[in-house]
């Protein structure tokens, strides 16, 4: 199904300015949808010829559908659309008619006309036409809950008309909570409760408040039932500054160990403040799961900062033997294995600082290849440098990972430029500076690597599968095992060696048996 912005740039000729407004109104609808006890639908006018398009379409939470079936991407025109078109021609609020019929449900038609307000902020032209159907077939009394929905809805919908609804979008804000379901309080021009939902009087209950909040001032009891004075100020200041006209951000208030995020509304209908809205949501739940998560992020980030320690007590250790043992071979292994376990830790410092169990590559690839160039026992000065981005990985892949790149480069490092006077295929003198590359890239949800010298290549009887010393041993031992990839190793294409490996970023699921 196409989006409201393809279908809009299909079919019709609304400037950007004028798509970005009905995304703002389909981003916010559901809220006017659940108030009118009726389904919203988009319609744009196409190219003047007397048709309209359905470019978005809510359902309501709070009743049944008037549309079994999805209206998006529907054009039509005649009769059907008679509605419609006064909305849009006149550019007020259509409400008359007789009932239709859809099938078997009878449905009231409503048409809203929507503007976008100038730079200068006055009303615009009507760029599209808000449909407001409502599924009659369970038609009764309204109670007063229903009422103040209703009420509440035609003021909103007027907003729509006037261009001043829905308010701009805090940053970092979402659409979903709090809901009309969740708990509504309606204020008038002084910020007095008139009217407050059942669930938003239990939400208040949960403050601490329990008498009924019908003659409160909001603004005033806000600052009284907040544990913080400072919280309990903003949220007050925020339901004053929806009296003035304004969209303040949403607010939370803590008390009593619960916690209720509001959000105020300006209720303006033809440009004339009469009040607020308030919607409230008890997320006291939701909190305690996030200070659940915080802990155990901060628990985990601890956890691997002492493993970090741990390794480099350990990295400690063998330094200080090697330092002891007079054999050189004996020396050179401790020396080998100081800078695996120097690696590893290298992983477990960057997840200590990190919220989840993932890393950011790139700078642990930087590190390792310079103490590589610092460590690599090699009379020859090796510039190593990166291409790409490896980006983040699972600590699961990193860990395995960074001792792969510290062997290869290590081992670039330290066979592929022989000093003067060694055995072997000589560099010739007009050579480029010695040189390792780690390039990176990902395809296919696969991460592409290779380590790659300006050295003299591979020995002639060098076995690429089962050749090479320890650390090619680990190398091969961990990309086939833990990392489930594949490595090759083979001279350049204009000379020197290239270690090309191939690892699979997603893990396969579990067997089910």
């Amino acid at each position: 199904m196409s989006t409201l912005r393809d279908l809009a740039e299909e079919h019709t000729q609304l400037r950007p300015a004028d798509i970005d407004h009905l995304h703002r109104i389909a981003g916010d609808w559901q809220l006017l949808s659940d108030l009118s006890f009726a389904d919203l639908l988009l319609w744009v006018p196409v190219d003047g010829d007397g048709t309209y398009l359905c470019v978005a379409q809510v359902r309501p939470t709070t009743a049944p559908t008037a549309y079994l079936d999805d209206q998006v991407g529907r054009i039509v025109g005649g009769p059907e659309v008679a509605h419609l078109e006064v909305a849009h021609r006149q550019g007020r609020i259509w409400r008359e008619g007789d009932p239709v019929w859809y099938g078997d449900v009878p449905a009231r038609h409503e048409a809203i006309p929507v503007r976008l307000r100038t730079a200068e902020g006055e009303a615009g032209e009507v760029i599209a036409v808000v449909g407001r159907d409502t599924n009659l077939s369970t038609a009764r009394t309204p109670s007063q809950l229903e009422l103040n929905y209703l009420t509440t809805a035609d003021d909103l919908a007027q907003m729509i008309a006037d261009g001043t609804f829905p308010p701009p979008r805090h940053p970092g804000e979402t659409t979903s909570a709090p809901r009309v379901g969740d708990g509504l309080v309606r204020l008038d021009a002084n910020g007095q409760v008139t009217y407050a939902s059942p669930n938003a009087q239990s939400a208040y209950r949960r403050l601490g408040y329990a008498s009924h909040l019908v003659g409160e001032d909001l603004a005033k009891l806000h600052r009284r039932l907040a544990a913080d004075p400072l919280e309990g100020t903003d949220a007050g200041n925020a339901v004053l500054a929806a009296l003035r006209g304004e969209a303040p951000p949403r607010r939370e208030i803590d008390a009593r160990g619960a916690t209720m995020l509001t959000r105020a509304l300006p209720l303006m209908p033809a440009g004339v403040p009469i009040g607020a809205l308030v919607l409230v949501r008890d997320i006291t739940e939701v909190r305690r799961r996030d200070r659940a998560l915080i802990t155990k992020d901060a628990t985990i980030r601890e956890i691997h900062h002492r493993v970090k320690n741990n390794l480099q007590t350990v990295a400690a250790l063998l330094r200080l033997q090697a330092r002891r043992v007079a054999m050189p071979e004996a020396r050179v292994a401790l020396e080998e294995s100081v800078r695996r376990v120097a690696s590893i830790a290298l992983v477990h410092e960057t997840l200590s600082m990190s919220s989840d169990e993932a890393v950011e590559f790139d700078g642990i690839v930087d590190r390792v290849a310079s103490a590589a160039t610092e460590v690599a026992a090699t009379e020859v000065t090796v510039d190593m440098r990166r291409q790409g981005s490896f980006g983040v990985l699972p600590a699961e892949i990193a860990t395995s990972l960074v001792m792969v790149l510290n062997e290869l480069l290590l081992n670039a490092a330290e066979h592929g430029f022989p000093p003067a006077g060694e055995e072997g295929p000589a560099r010739p003198a007009d050579a480029a500076k010695p040189e390792v590359v780690v390039s990176a890239h990902r395809f296919r949800k696969q991460l592409h690597v290779s380590v790659a010298d300006n050295g003299r290549g591979l020995p002639e009887q060098f076995d690429a599968e089962r050749g090479g010393n320890l650390g090619l041993q680990i190398v091969r031992a961990l990309v086939t095992g833990e990392l489930r990839g594949t490595i090759e190793l083979r001279n350049g294409a204009t000379g020197g060696t290239e270690a090309v490996l191939v690892l699979p970023l997603a893990r396969p699921t579990a067997d089910p048996r």
